[in-house]
């Protein structure tokens, strides 16, 4: 019997076990450990769609109908990377949820069918390509749709923020009041992502707080343009513990109201979600990257200060002036955004998350960072740390 090589084989189903895939341009691999598309038999029994190939009537596609098992989508021949491992396998799909992963086909001519094509099937080609699960941006600015295109396209798949649009609060902070949030809901219900919008949380006042969470709020957002005071801090929270939701938080770059210890001080040991936590995006200056070693307090980077490079500094100043209404001839505003932008900081960020010291990468889109690049920015900042530091 005829064999095919092992490139050859490649080429038409996609990797098969023991394959090694390099991840985009990076020096990461993931191997595969198992091929359950191709079933007991062996090579040959493939699921693939198109002319000549085997999804037709009586051969790759059963008679079953809907009612009888028969799924809606077959996503054939994918490499399927999460977190228990890397397998190729046919995923099943019925009411917009995954229902099976195994090998797709018809069990009248095929052995070992774990999802049943039918004439209400609809069938992707996955051959060749990842099959993951979508991206969390955890730090999204609401100022234009077309980023919620971007998202899209990138990977990501539910997106935590806010904002209003075009406008100065947005550009600068992440908040949606008590009205905008209806409205904002009703102009995000035509896209295929999962919102989560936070109120402001800068008020001392609960009944502020909550009329924002009545409306539809998932969380709060403390931000230094508003006031990141220790009192609204520990008002902030006590709503939130109350009502079950999280808060998250960019501190006081100036140290106005109090050092990186007032604000430890205000947390306690509540639950928080600190915002860019090496500093660039804002934050207790020179000393905000403390935070991560807190237990209590979930600290996240924006992608572009991922991974530290040559260019990784440059970009910086400006985007600062821009988003948060400063004025380049003012120059305490000057100083205010160069506090912020510290090579050694964005450099100890690497290694901390080489660590898992901070375990979240959000987008900070158009505020900072862009929404189209969290997912890269990651691979990227695994990428360097592996040559710098090694495998895991």
């Amino acid at each position: 019997m005829a064999e095919l090589s092992r490139a050859r084989y490649a080429a038409l189903y996609g990797p098969t076990t023991g394959d090694r895939v390099r991840l985009a341009d990076t020096d990461l691999f993931i191997e595969v450990t198992e091929d359950r598309a191709m079933g007991p038999s062996g090579a040959g029994d493939e699921a693939v769609f198109g002319g000549g190939k085997v999804i037709r009537e009586s051969m790759g596609q059963s008679r079953a109908t809907r009612a009888e098992g028969a799924a809606d989508l077959v996503i054939t021949g994918a490499l399927i990377l999460d977190h228990w491992g890397v397998v190729k396998a046919d995923v099943g799909v019925r009411d917009g949820r995954i229902q099976a992963i195994g090998k797709a086909g018809n069990p009248d001519t095929m052995d070992g069918v774990d999802l049943v094509i039918g004439p209400s099937t609809e069938v992707l080609a996955g051959n060749g390509k990842i099959l993951t699960a979508g991206a969390v941006d955890s730090h999204v600015h609401l100022i234009c749709p077309q980023s919620l295109d971007e998202a899209i396209g990138s990977g990501v798949t539910t997106i935590v923020g806010g904002g209003t649009g075009p406008v100065e609060g947005t550009k600068a902070t992440t908040v949606t009041g008590a009205w905008y949030l209806g409205r904002m809901l009703e102009s995000l219900d035509a896209y295929p992502l999962n919102f989560a919008l936070l109120g402001k949380g800068n008020t001392v006042s609960a009944a502020g707080l909550c009329e924002q969470l009545a409306a539809g709020a998932s969380g709060f957002k403390l931000h230094e343009d508003w006031g990141s005071t220790p009192a609204a801090i520990d008002a902030c929270l006590r709503v939130a513990e109350e009502a079950g939701v999280q808060v998250t938080l960019h501190t006081d770059t100036l140290n106005e109201a109090g050092f990186v210890e007032s604000t430890l001080e205000a947390i306690g040991d509540r639950t928080i979600h600190a915002y860019h936590t090496e500093g660039a995006g804002g934050g207790h200056a020179p000393d905000i990257i403390r935070v991560a070693g807190r237990p209590n307090i979930l600290p996240s980077s924006t992608n572009p200060t991922r991974p530290h490079t040559a260019n990784t500094l440059d970009e910086h100043l400006d985007m600062l002036m821009v988003c948060h209404h400063l004025n380049p001839a003012i120059p305490e505003d000057l100083a205010f955004a160069e506090s912020r932008i510290r090579p050694s900081t964005m450099a100890a960020e690497d290694v901390l998350h080489d660590l898992g010291a901070i375990s979240m990468i959000g987008s900070d889109s158009q505020a900072m960072g862009r929404i189209g690049e969290t997912i890269i920015r990651t691979w990227q900042t695994a990428h360097v740390m592996k040559g710098r530091r090694g495998s895991l």
